[in-house]
């Protein structure tokens, strides 16, 4: 219960906050869009996971794509959030806003995963996090360059 409250008490103000912009569905959309080719091309060509996938592989291209439009909507947010919004300079709020988006989603990852894999070592570990993080910091600066490159007519504290 208390986990909703807080969800809410930080949730809610920025939704209220938040323009529903061109800006900001450019910016989401193409985040997740670079992001979702970042990890096909990590864990289909490089790691060669979808081998071992043993269901439709469409069934998990799609949970992906959905993963990451997720993923690209929880940056834009995490990066207009008011404890970010002290950093004032663009790319270095953008840049620890995928930091903080790459660690979280490692160690979710980590957990789910942990029950799958037997023998999972430190340095695997510590790939898996770095990858997590330049993925997710490459998704931050995509919203940073269209939060710099698309004028909207409104003042806003950017």
């Amino acid at each position: 219960m208390f986990v909703f409250m807080q969800i809410d008490h930080f949730l809610l103000p920025l939704l209220r906050k938040m323009h529903f912009s061109f800006r900001f569905f450019i910016s989401w959309i193409l985040s997740a869009v670079v992001m979702f080719s970042l990890f096909y091309v990590w864990h289909g060509y490089f790691l060669n996971d979808f081998k071992r996938i043993n269901f439709p592989i469409m069934w998990f291209v799609t949970f992906a794509a959905i993963t990451y439009l997720i993923f690209g909507a929880g940056i834009y947010f995490l990066y207009e959030s008011q404890p970010l919004k002290k950093v004032r300079n663009f790319v270095t709020r953008g840049l620890i806003c995928g930091v903080i988006a790459g660690f979280s989603l490692f160690m979710i990852s980590t957990i789910i995963n942990i029950s799958l894999t037997k023998h999972l070592s430190l340095n695997h570990l510590m790939v898996d996090c770095a990858w997590q993080m330049a993925e997710q910091t490459v998704g931050a600066l995509v919203v940073v360059a269209f939060k710099i490159f698309i004028h909207e007519p409104h003042h806003e504290n950017a």
